[in-house]
C-alpha cells in the first residue's frame, strides 16, 4: 500500500514483523477501526421508552381511525357531487378534468401511484382502482374548494367546512409521519372530525328537536365513537369506564343522559343521579313528552338498608330517610301528570346489588349507568359502567359473523326480574 494509504491494525493476538505483538500498537500513518463494543450503541428498550411508544401508537390509532373516517366520507361526497358533471365528458378520467390546470401536479402523482400500485399488485379490491382512492385529504379538499358552487346546495357553511379541514392538518400530519400526537392535539383531531362527519352526512348538520327541549337536538346522548364502533366488540358492549360518578358526569351529565328518552328505568337503593340531579320539572315535562318512566327503590324500612347503614358507617335512619324523601319526590312528580300511569314507582326488599339506569332500553341507541354496590364505598364514589343498547355483531377466527348480546341485556333483564317481585308505591 502506498505511504498516502490507510493501514489497518492486525486484530487481537496478531503480531506484525519481527514477531512483535502489536495487538496495542497503531503505526504512524494509520487509523484505528472502533469495533463495535467500543461504540457504545443500546439496542435494548427500556421500560419507560415503552410506555412512551404504547402511549404514541394509541394516541394514532385513534387519530387514524377518525381521519380515514373523514377521508372515506369526503371522498363519497366528491365522487357524488363532481362525477355526473366530469364523467360524461371525460370518462375515467373525469377526476383529473375537475382537477384542472392548478392540480395538475398532485393529480399525476396520484396516477403514478396507482399504476406502481397495479403492476406491485398493492389494489386488493377492485373498487379501489381508481384515481380518486388515491387522493389525499388535502386534495380531496382542493377539488372541493375549486368546485365549491357544486357542493353549495349541500352545505351552510363553506368556512366551517374548511376550517375543520384546516384543523386536522396537524395531526393528519403527524400522523401520516409516524410522528408524537399530543393529547390536546388528538382530543381536537377527535372532535373536529366528529363535526365534519356531521357536516358532511347532513345539510346543515342539525338533527331533528328533542321533545322534552325543543332547543337540544336529538340523538346526541352520547355519540357513537369511531374506536368504539371498531373494536367494541372487544370489550362487550361496555363504551365507557370511570372511576366514580363525578367523572361520569364530566362527559355524560344527567341533563344529556335523561332529555330526550322515550323510556326510562332505573333501580337502585336512592336513585340519587336521577333524584337530585334531574329536576322534578324536567321529570314532569319528560313524562308529559312521552317517556314512559319505572323507578324501584329498595324499601326504606327493609333490613337491607339497616345493613348498608352499618355498611357505610352512617347513624341508624339516616340511608332510611333520604331514601323514603327521594320516593316522596317522585310521588309527587307523578301526581302532577295528566297520565300517572305513565310514571310508576316500585319499591323491593331483596338486597341491593347493582345500580342502573336503563334508557330507551329497547333500541339500538339506548344506554345504560351501571355501578356495583361495594362494600364502605358511596354511591358517588362507586365505580361506573357505560353500557351501549343493541346488539354487537362479532367477527370470529373462521370469519363467520355472529350476534351476540352484551351487558346491557344482562342488567335490562335483571330490572325486569326485580320489578315483577316488587311492590307498587300508591
Amino acid at each position: 500500500m502506498g505511504s498516502g494509504g490507510l493501514e489497518l491494525p492486525p486484530g487481537e493476538g496478531g503480531s506484525g514483523e519481527g514477531g512483535e505483538d502489536t495487538a496495542t500498537e497503531v503505526r504512524s500513518g494509520s487509523v484505528s477501526l472502533a469495533r463495535p463494543m467500543e461504540i457504545g450503541a443500546d439496542l435494548n428498550w427500556g421500560a419507560d421508552t415503552w410506555s412512551e411508544v404504547r402511549t404514541r401508537a394509541r394516541r394514532a390509532g385513534r387519530a387514524y381511525i377518525w381521519l380515514n373516517l373523514v377521508e372515506q366520507r369526503l371522498r363519497a361526497v366528491v365522487a357524488a357531487v363532481l362525477r355526473p358533471i366530469y364523467e360524461p365528458v371525460h370518462g375515467d378520467e373525469w377526476v383529473i378534468a375537475a382537477a384542472g390546470p392548478a392540480g395538475q401536479e398532485w393529480v399525476q402523482r396520484a396516477v403514478a401511484v396507482r399504476e406502481v400500485s397495479r403492476r406491485k399488485g398493492y389494489l386488493l379490491d377492485p373498487a379501489d382502482d381508481t384515481i380518486l382512492s388515491f387522493l389525499t385529504l388535502p386534495q380531496l379538499r382542493e377539488l372541493m374548494v375549486q368546485h365549491w358552487p357544486c357542493f353549495e346546495p349541500y352545505f351552510d357553511s363553506r368556512r366551517e367546512v374548511e376550517l375543520a379541514l384546516d384543523e386536522l392538518e396537524v395531526a393528519r400530519s403527524a400522523v401520516a409521519r409516524n410522528r408524537a400526537l399530543s393529547e390536546t392535539v388528538l382530543a381536537q383531531a377527535e372532535r373536529m372530525c366528529a363535526r365534519l362527519l356531521e357536516l358532511l352526512s347532513t345539510s346543515g348538520g342539525a338533527g331533528p328537536a328533542d321533545p322534552a327541549d325543543p332547543a337540544r337536538p336529538a340523538g346526541r346522548r352520547l355519540p357513537v365513537d369511531a374506536v368504539e364502533e371498531l373494536v367494541g366488540d372487544r370489550f362487550g358492549d361496555v363504551v365507557g369506564v370511570h372511576t366514580d360518578r363525578v367523572r361520569l358526569q364530566r362527559q355524560l351529565p344527567a341533563e344529556d343522559l335523561f332529555s330526550g328518552a322515550r323510556r326510562l328505568d332505573g333501580i337502585g337503593i336512592g336513585l340519587n343521579l336521577l333524584v337530585q340531579n334531574y329536576s322534578g320539572r324536567r321529570l314532569v315535562r319528560l313524562a308529559e313528552s312521552g317517556c314512559r318512566i319505572r323507578l324501584l327503590f329498595l324499601n326504606p324500612a327493609s333490613t337491607a338498608v339497616r345493613r348498608r347503614e352499618r355498611e357505610l358507617g352512617l347513624k341508624k335512619g339516616e340511608l332510611s330517610r333520604s331514601v323514603e324523601m327521594n320516593i316522596l319526590h317522585m310521588r309527587r312528580v307523578r301526581a302532577r301528570l295528566h297520565d300517572p300511569a305513565a310514571f310508576e314507582v316500585r319499591v323491593f326488599d331483596e338486597t341491593p346489588r347493582f345500580t342502573a339506569y336503563v334508557v330507551d332500553g329497547d333500541t339500538a341507541d339506548g344506554l345504560a349507568v351501571v355501578q356495583t354496590y361495594l362494600r364502605r364505598v358511596r354511591g358517588m364514589e362507586a365505580p361506573v359502567l357505560v353500557l351501549r343498547g343493541g346488539r354487537r355483531e362479532i367477527v370470529r377466527g373462521s370469519g363467520g359473523v355472529e350476534e351476540e348480546h352484551g351487558l346491557f341485556a344482562t342488567y335490562r333483564e335483571e330490572f325486569e326480574s326485580v320489578w315483577q317481585d316488587a311492590r307498587a308505591v300508591s
